[in-house]
C-alpha cells in the first residue's frame, strides 16, 4: 500500500470515529491537531470532557489488536501534544485520552466497519 493510500485510509478511519463521537453526544473541536511534539487525530468535547482521541485502523487482528500499537512512547507523545494544545486553548472541561479501533477488512470499501471505542485508555 502506498503512502497516499495509507493516508486516505487513515482519514477514512478518522471520519468513522468522528461520526461515532457526534452520534454519542460529542462535538468535534479539531482534527489532526499537530505541533512539534506530535499529532492528535481527533479532539472532541461534551459537557464534561475534552477528549483527545487516537484512532487506529486495521484490516484485522492478525498482528494484534489495534490498541496495542498505542504503546507507552506513543502515549507520551499524545500527552505532550495535548499539554501544548491546552496551553493555547483554555477550557474548564476535564481532559481525557481515548483510543478508537476501527477494523475494516475491505479498507474504505468496508460497509460496516467494526468500532471498538476505549474510554480513558491511558
Amino acid at each position: 500500500m502506498s503512502g497516499g493510500d495509507r493516508k486516505l485510509l487513515g482519514r477514512w478511519g478518522e471520519t468513522q470515529i468522528a461520526d461515532y463521537l457526534c452520534n454519542h453526544g460529542f462535538r468535534l473541536v479539531a482534527t489532526n491537531y499537530s505541533c512539534r511534539y506530535g499529532e492528535i487525530d481527533l479532539i472532541a468535547e461534551n459537557e464534561i470532557y475534552l477528549v483527545f482521541v487516537e484512532v487506529k485502523l486495521r484490516k484485522n487482528t492478525k498482528y494484534g489488536q489495534a490498541r496495542e500499537f498505542v504503546d507507552a512512547r506513543k502515549q507520551v507523545k499524545i500527552r505532550t501534544t495535548a499539554e501544548l494544545y491546552l496551553s493555547t486553548h483554555s477550557t474548564v472541561l476535564q481532559p481525557r485520552f481515548d483510543v478508537a479501533e476501527v477494523y475494516a477488512p475491505q479498507g474504505i470499501d468496508t460497509i460496516r466497519p467494526e468500532i471498538h471505542y476505549i474510554v480513558n485508555a491511558f
